[in-house]
């Protein structure tokens, strides 16, 4: 076997390093057929020939090389062999005789039948488009369901009448249209971007569902599907607005103000016995149940002061004073951290600032006599 002139190219971790670093291919990486590929390519460089009608291996080679190269289009063949045949000279080639035309072919009844059907699913569509855009959804499903009786092999007619349940709030038959369309494209070997699209919509119908049943993986991996098939801009935004309304859900069954309290106390202890460390782990907890209590943010700008992690602890002071503008102890830590940071000029502003609110502050008068 002979060995490839990239072979260097895909060798050791600096591989994946690069292909991280840009963005591009930074996001392919998500994508599980894309990472299989390059792994095989790892394993055995040779192996890059089967995977280059690949855009994304295209793309991913072209970072690896840093060089900018052109990628064929979606279906472009690429030549088996490494070097162009040679075209004979014209002069050469003997001149052909002109064949004769073919007859047209009679075309049959059944073929006739069948593109009638095809254009009156066609009218259907249109007619079921006109009506959707009038929000007439009834109707709608109606030409649309009729374009589906008349013509099979367009999966389009499912997938708009899915949007058409999506927009009606009939959530579970959106999902059965799409899986519909999914599996029928399947079938006919439709374009990528058509199952992508069905995926997509089923997507947007779990999402809406999870409103209720709180549970928003399916509409997660589903999306994730869609995008293997076909990256699109729209249903990557879509995925990345799921994920955050996960996490918001996460945030918000975690909630819970009294055991924030409890691990704010136990902070305190730990930092009265001076174990920065400990007591960080507990108010970070504690924010965590609550991240809106000034307290907190103020006691770890604290610990953080104490341990010379100026920045974290300027950042907390900064957080308190957001939330609690009144909250004194808010500007004597940020003051403090200021001071240590060697910014006088800084430090008297702060503990100026939180005069304003509590004038007769000791800490804040100490700061300003500094």
């Amino acid at each position: 076997m002979g060995s490839s002139p990239f072979g260097d190219t895909f060798q050791g971790p600096e591989m994946w390093t690069k292909l991280t670093a840009d963005p591009t291919t930074r996001a392919y990486l998500q994508q599980p057929d894309f990472l299989k590929m390059m792994q095989d390519i790892q394993r055995n460089p040779n192996n890059l020939n089967i995977y280059l009608k690949d855009s994304r291996v295209m793309q991913a080679l072209g970072v690896l090389l840093n060089v900018k190269l052109r990628t064929a289009p979606e279906g472009a063949e690429f030549p088996e062999s490494s070097s162009p045949e040679r075209k004979r000279p014209a002069e050469s080639e003997p001149v052909k005789e002109a064949e004769p035309e073919p007859e047209p072919m009679e075309i049959g009844e059944g073929e006739k039948e069948a593109k009638e059907r095809k254009a009156k699913a066609q009218k259907e569509k249109e007619a079921g488009n006109a009506a959707y855009k009038k929000k007439d959804f009834e109707t709608a499903i109606q030409h649309y369901t009729k374009a589906i009786e008349l013509d099979d092999e367009d999966i389009s007619f499912i997938t708009n009448r899915a949007a058409v349940y999506l927009e009606m709030g009939q959530y579970e038959e959106c999902i059965k249209d799409c899986d519909k369309a999914v599996e029928r494209g399947r079938e006919l070997r439709s374009d990528f971007k058509m199952i992508a699209r069905a995926l997509t919509r089923k997507g947007s119908a779990l999402v809406k569902m999870a409103k209720c049943s709180k549970d928003y993986e399916p509409a997660i991996e589903t999306f994730q599907k869609a995008l293997t098939e076909h990256r699109n801009p729209d249903t990557l935004k879509k995925l990345n607005e799921a994920e955050k309304a996960k996490k918001d859900l996460e945030q918000q069954e975690y909630f819970d103000p009294k055991l924030a309290d409890e691990e704010r106390e136990k902070g305190n202890e730990y930092f009265k016995q001076q174990k920065y460390p400990e007591a960080i782990k507990h108010y970070t907890e504690s924010l965590r149940r609550n991240p809106n209590d000034p307290k907190a943010y103020s006691n770890r700008a604290a610990c953080y002061t104490k341990l010379g992690a100026l920045p974290e602890g300027l950042k907390d002071a900064e957080k308190c004073i957001e939330l609690d503008p009144t909250f004194s102890k808010g500007y004597t830590r940020k003051g403090a951290v200021q001071f240590f940071m060697k910014e006088y000029d800084k430090a008297l502003e702060t503990y100026q600032e939180g005069l304003k609110h509590d004038p007769s502050n000791q800490e804040l008068l100490d700061g300003v006599k500094r």
